[in-house]
């Protein structure tokens, strides 16, 4: 069972809870005997339970959740992995529904840890993704968004069951808009209720831009599963012991996939070394 998670203060993070707590029974407001309650249950200011998947509210955002873990919620519910609704920015203003693993390949500027990645959810990142996809295709949903993942980035870094972050965006009117974040809802609770295939292999990714194209397209039309993606920009931080630990959290990968094109001619030497130790089938995209 999947935890979902979203800030209060998260325009489109909260409006795709509120979508969802309309078929949940609420626990309400998570209070209790202050002299029992840690300063990180005090961090959750709202829990609901449902068949599939259980849901909270949280008094801070999302990208510094490394706390989680340390709930009464999270270490009783025993969960398989969190799902971060949230809000998408960029500079760029491009209509654009995401989904990305978290974590840091250097300095942690963004909530998490230095050098530090998260567990992806690869096999729901799949299907959560092919979902909104298969409702743009079909013309009733989402039809001027770009569909895509993002490389991984910004925290939490260091929870114990793999995250995923699912994102609207990309200026406030549609991080506002209650029918989209509705529909949005609406995708995740059909990925998560219907099942989740976890037969896809997985593969770690190298290269590419922070949209990186070629990886949304595998997951879309592909037969993989994508753990970490390790960007162009950030090819020159991996080093030997950044490389085992991404290795330690995508334990599931068996492949590495290459945007060959999408990496810096500086880095190929160390990373051909790297994966030539490191067991993974490598294919370039």
């Amino acid at each position: 069972m999947e935890l979902l998670v979203a800030f209060d203060d998260d325009p489109a993070g909260s409006r795709m809870a509120a979508r969802l707590a309309d078929n949940m029974e609420s626990d309400g407001p998570v209070r209790g005997d202050a002299d029992a309650k840690s300063a990180y249950d005090a961090r959750v200011s709202g829990f609901w339970r449902s068949r599939h998947y259980d849901m909270i509210t949280i008094s801070t955002p999302a990208i510094s959740a490394d706390w989680l873990e340390e709930t009464e919620v999270a270490r009783a519910g025993g969960y398989d992995g969190y799902v971060f609704l949230s809000r998408h920015s960029a500079e760029s203003g491009v209509l654009a529904l995401t989904c990305h693993s978290t974590g840091n390949f250097g300095k942690a500027e963004f909530g998490g840890n230095d050098s530090e990645v998260a567990l992806p959810h690869p096999h729901l990142q799949r299907a959560y993704l092919r979902k909104i996809h298969e409702g743009k295709e079909r013309g009733g949903r989402f039809g001027e968004f770009d569909i895509t993942i993002e490389a991984t980035h910004h925290g939490p870094s260091a929870l114990g069951r793999p995250a995923l972050f699912i994102e609207v965006g990309t200026t406030p009117e549609q991080w506002n808009d209650d029918a989209l974040c509705g529909m949005v809802a609406d995708a995740v609770h059909e990925t998560i209720s219907s099942g989740v295939d976890t037969s896809s292999p997985v593969a770690v990714c190298f290269g590419g831009t922070h949209y990186p194209q070629k990886f949304t397209d595998e997951i879309l039309h592909g037969q993989r599963a994508l753990g970490t993606v390790i960007p162009k920009r950030a090819m020159p931080q991996i080093d030997d012991a950044l490389f085992r630990h991404i290795l330690e959290r995508n334990s599931m990968a068996t492949e590495a996939l290459l945007d060959w094109g999408g990496i810096p001619g500086s880095d190929k030497g160390r990373l051909k070394r790297l994966l030539a130790e490191s067991g993974l089938e490598a294919s370039k995209v």
